[in-house]
């Protein structure tokens, strides 16, 4: 399954995570690309939906695959994730989150990230934290 995952920081550079309602766990506004979108299209969209906020400028972190982006939903869907990973340089509105999809949300230092992250976003935080994803310093409106 393709998709695209968005970055957020703050103005004190933490993350913006939400708790997911279908399995309880902490993950980042992203999903699946839907017919005739871009990536980027994707990402907007998604944050959109998820968030409330509308995303400006974004820079293209990487792309992640694989095995370590196997998930298996609570429903007993299997994907195997493409996912385009994203910062967002503009960021506006007010965090409203969809309805759906997650109960609460949170800022978090890099160093305190919520143990239960949903798995397929693992891979997207180890690469941050060891610092193999170069990180510009993010201005939200």
């Amino acid at each position: 399954m393709v998709g695209a995952a968005v970055l957020v920081f703050n103005e004190r550079n933490e993350l913006l995570m939400m708790l997911r309602t279908d399995n309880n766990c902490w993950g980042i506004p992203g999903g699946a690309m839907e017919p005739g979108e871009s990536l980027e299209e994707t990402a907007r969209r998604e944050t959109l939906e998820e968030t409330g906020l509308v995303v400006g400028h974004l820079t293209l972190l990487d792309v992640f695959s694989g095995p370590g982006l196997y998930y298996r939903y609570p429903d007993g869907n299997q994907v195997y994730n493409v996912t385009a990973v994203y910062l967002a340089l503009e960021v506006s509105g007010e965090i409203l989150l969809g309805q759906d999809e997650h109960s609460r949300w949170g800022y978090f230092g890099l160093d305190a990230v919520p143990e239960n992250t949903s798995p397929p976003i693992r891979p997207v935080l180890s690469r941050l934290v060891e610092g193999k994803i170069p990180l510009v310093r993010v201005i939200a409106n």
